[in-house]
C-alpha cells in the first residue's frame, strides 16, 4: 500500500483530532482522566502519557537514530520502558499537564517526520522500518489507544478511511502473531477482504487462495489490536489458516495481549 508521507502526516493529523475531541474539557477524577479503560488497570490518563511517550520516543528514532539505538532501545530490555511502568511513572500529572505533554510530542512527531523521506529507515524497539511505516504505526496506535478512551468514557467514535492504515498492519503483522504466540509461521497465504466504512472492498493477499478472511474493516482492526473478541465480530474465516490466524492475530509489537472477554461490550463493536 504505497503512500506518501503527506497523506500519512494528514491522516494521523486527522485521527489525533478525533482523539482531541474526546479529552477536551475533560475533568479529573473518575468520570474523566481517571475513569478505567477495558486496559487492565489501566485509566483514560494511561492511554494518553503511553502514546505521548511513544510519540517522544519516535521523534528521538526519526532525529537522532544512533542516540535512540544506543540510548533508548536497550531500556527496553532492562524493563525501563514497558507499558505498565511508563502508566505508573506518570499517573499523578494532572490531566491538563498530560494534555500539553501529548499536544507537543504529537507536534513534533509531525514535525520531524515531515523533514524525512517515506522510504528512509528508522530504528524502533524491532526491526528498523521505512519513516512512513513508522509514522503509520502511530496512527495504528493512536487508534487502539483511542479505542480505550471512547470505551472507558461510554463514547462511540464512526469508523473512518483512516482504518486501512490499521487493517493493512495487521494484516503484515500475520507471521508477528505467530511467533508471539511461539508458533510456525505458515507459508500459505490467506486473503483478506475488508468493508470499507464506505462500503467499497479492501483486499490482501492472492485472490485464489483458499484461505480468507471477510468481514467489516472495523471489526478487523478491533480484532487484531484486540479491542473486542472475536466471538463479538462479523468476520468470517473460510479454512484452517485463516481460523488459526484469527485466534491470535496481533498487530502491535511484544508479547501477546490480554485482548478482551466475549460479550463485554453489550453494545457491540464501537
Amino acid at each position: 500500500m504505497a503512500v506518501s508521507m503527506e497523506s500519512v502526516i494528514a491522516d494521523i493529523e486527522a485521527e489525533t483530532a478525533d482523539l482531541r475531541e474526546l479529552l477536551t474539557g475533560l475533568p479529573e477524577g473518575p468520570e474523566g482522566w481517571d475513569a478505567p479503560t477495558p486496559a487492565a488497570g489501566w485509566a483514560v490518563r494511561d492511554q494518553i502519557s503511553h502514546l505521548a511517550f511513544f510519540d517522544d520516543a519516535a521523534v528521538r528514532s526519526a532525529t537522532d537514530p544512533e542516540g535512540f539505538t544506543a540510548e533508548v532501545v536497550p531500556k527496553l530490555a532492562d524493563g525501563t520502558i514497558s507499558p505498565d511502568t511508563i502508566a505508573a511513572r506518570y499517573r499523578t500529572m494532572p490531566g491538563t499537564e498530560l494534555l500539553a505533554w501529548f499536544d507537543g510530542a504529537r507536534a513534533a512527531l509531525v514535525t520531524a517526520f515531515a523533514r524525512i523521506e517515506p522510504s528512509v529507515r528508522v530504528p524502533w524497539f524491532g526491526p528498523p522500518m521505512s519513516a512512513a511505516s513508522s509514522l503509520t504505526a502511530r496512527i495504528m496506535e493512536t487508534w487502539a489507544h483511542g479505542q480505550d478512551v471512547a470505551d472507558g468514557l461510554g463514547r462511540t467514535r464512526p469508523p473512518s478511511s483512516r482504518l486501512r492504515h490499521v487493517a493493512h498492519i495487521g494484516v503484515g503483522a500475520r507471521a508477528f502473531s505467530y511467533l508471539a504466540n511461539g508458533r510456525e509461521v505458515p507459508t500459505e497465504p490467506v486473503r483478506v477482504e475488508l468493508t470499507a466504512p464506505d462500503g467499497s472492498l479492501w483486499t490482501w493477499g492472492a485472490e485464489g487462495a483458499p484461505d480468507r478472511v471477510s468481514g467489516p474493516a472495523l471489526d478487523f482492526c478491533l480484532l487484531v489490536t484486540q479491542r473486542r473478541h472475536r466471538d463479538d465480530t462479523a468476520l468470517l474465516a473460510e479454512g484452517p489458516l485463516a481460523d488459526e490466524w484469527l485466534s491470535i492475530a496481533q498487530a502491535f509489537a511484544g508479547p501477546p495481549g490480554g485482548g478482551r472477554e466475549p460479550g463485554q461490550f453489550t453494545g457491540g463493536a464501537a
